[in-house]
């Protein structure tokens, strides 16, 4: 089971109904890796469909540096055939070929826009998020591999679209997410990182919704931005409350993961994956690499 570290919670940073708790955590093993947004910008890695023809369920990361790149759970690729997001975070080796386990978000376009992707610098909703880790937890333990179930991540991206009173011709995402742009600009700008965090973890209301940890204060400054996001959609969907979450209410997640069994999973690149459900509501991953835990990560249904 991965070690967790000791882990204290910071103050929360609230507006509106999001709060976001930093967490503080010893910094890892020295671990090296470029983050998949970089290594996308810098051509260090190519992401592109599988073939010529496709497959919705996966991609193709073609790794051409010196470095381990690191994609994340949620986080979003855009272009090709149509937009996906990452079903569980992988480590992908130097100078390798890695067929990675993806979800579509735009159910409405199977054509090419793109040879390659992008990264959408945007990140699935918590919502969004739970659909993707329990189907895909459920679907290791029955031995077929990192897949999600494609239709629930479907339902639940038109289902948000419409709770938002947003349109896409093709279904997308994005399109949701571009609609909102300067709301997600504004809670940006008033939940901004806060120096020396090593994770954060969200709340909606009085509802804990996501933590995310990484083994490093650098790689959780550079993603902060990019996984509020999805959560802003979760806030934009939350009705007004005087009731919020406390560092209490944290507190007692962390306590549950530390005290669920873990179980281990095949990894899709370098490293050890782990899972836990620490309750019917709250599942859990982290991907290890030596005695570093690059990215361990929590949904809670809401």
């Amino acid at each position: 089971m991965p070690i967790l570290p000791e882990i204290r919670v910071g103050d929360p940073i609230r507006h509106e109904a999001l709060a976001v708790f930093p967490l503080f955590s010893p910094a890892g093993g020295g671990v090296e890796y470029l983050l998949s947004d970089e290594a996308i910008t810098a051509g260090s890695v190519n992401v592109e469909e599988v073939s010529e023809g496709g497959s919705v369920p996966n991609l193709l990361v073609t790794n051409v540096s010196n470095s381990k790149v690191l994609f994340l759970e949620g986080e979003e690729l855009r272009g090709a055939k149509q937009n996906r997001v990452l079903n569980t975070s992988v480590l992908v080796a130097a100078h390798s070929k890695t067929t990675i386990p993806v979800s579509c978000v735009e159910q409405g376009r199977w054509r090419y826009r793109s040879r390659q992707f992008v990264s959408g610098d945007s990140h699935s909703s918590s919502k969004l998020r739970h659909y993707l880790k329990q189907s895909v937890s459920e679907s290791l333990k029955a031995g077929r591999g990192h897949a999600s179930d494609q239709m629930a991540v479907w339902g639940e991206v038109s289902r948000q679209m419409s709770s938002l009173s947003s349109s896409s011709e093709t279904g997308a995402m994005a399109d949701t997410y571009e609609s909102y742009r300067e709301r997600v600009k504004e809670f940006r700008e008033r939940l901004k990182y806060v120096e020396g965090a090593t994770g954060v973890v969200i709340a909606v209301g009085k509802q804990v919704v996501a933590l995310d940890l990484f083994d490093k204060p650098s790689t959780c400054r550079k993603v902060w931005d990019r996984l509020l996001t999805g959560v802003v959609m979760d806030a934009l969907e939350a009705n007004a409350s005087d009731q919020v979450a406390q560092p209490a209410d944290v507190e007692g997640l962390l306590a549950r993961l530390r005290d669920s069994a873990w179980e281990q999973a095949p990894a899709v690149g370098e490293g050890q994956e782990f899972r836990s459900d620490a309750d019917s509501r709250t599942h859990a991953s982290a991907l290890v690499f030596g005695e570093s835990v690059l990215h361990g990560s929590v949904v809670v249904a809401n």
